[in-house]
């Protein structure tokens, strides 16, 4: 089914009505564990975006060659070789950084929102609608993974960017991994009401 929607609806939908961790729920693993400062969030979500837009403009390119029956293993491979690219890259340019990421960078290979919209996207559309598609999701988790950093930081250590803010750490809870799953919730259900008010808000205008 050939994409209706435009340039901007497609990136829009990444950011939004569609954002990977608050309305998809996608990749919970680094939204829980590698989101306790703005910094983490920030990396990260910059590499799943290189990574996110580089697949699904190889697979967009090369959807014809790709055999049906070999496709989840060709795309675990084209996410592959981007993600050691990215790997490299950080580990060359910012060591600090990336000796944070640790694993989190080589994991995500396995991270559900890149195979999914390869799949259900990029295989089928074309290749500049594969790459709004591609920035829309890959912003979307960004933005997802700095918001949910910067609460965590906020709250959890009283700093923003490691600057202290508040000159004291008011709830060293929110630093803590479990911590990760109640600001994910508290935020989903945040996005779910905005959405809820924008629909009424909609329908009351018609």
């Amino acid at each position: 089914m050939a994409n209706t929607l435009t340039k901007p609806q497609l990136l829009g939908r990444g950011l939004l009505s569609q954002n990977p961790i608050f309305k998809l729920a996608l990749s919970m693993c680094p939204a829980v564990g590698m989101s306790t400062t703005v910094m983490t969030g920030l990396m990260l979500g910059c590499a799943v975006l290189f990574v996110q837009v580089f697949s699904s403009l190889t697979i967009a390119l090369f959807k014809r060659q790709i055999h049906p029956r070999i496709r989840i293993p060709t795309y675990t491979l084209v996410i592959a070789t981007w993600v050691t690219v990215i790997d490299l890259v950080l580990a060359a340019v910012f060591p600090a950084a990336y000796a944070q990421m640790g694993i989190f960078i080589k994991l995500i290979v396995a991270f559900a929102i890149i195979t999914m919209r390869l799949e259900t996207f990029a295989c089928k559309e074309s290749v500049p609608d594969s790459f709004v598609d591609a920035v829309g999701m890959g912003f979307g988790f960004m933005f997802g993974m700095v918001v949910i950093g910067f609460v965590r930081e906020l709250l959890g250590s009283g700093t923003i960017l490691g600057y202290d803010v508040l000159g004291f750490k008011p709830f060293m809870f929110f630093i803590l991994p479990c911590a990760g799953f109640f600001v994910v919730g508290l935020m989903m259900a945040f996005f779910n009401w905005i959405e809820q008010k924008y629909r009424e808000r909609m329908a009351n205008k018609s």
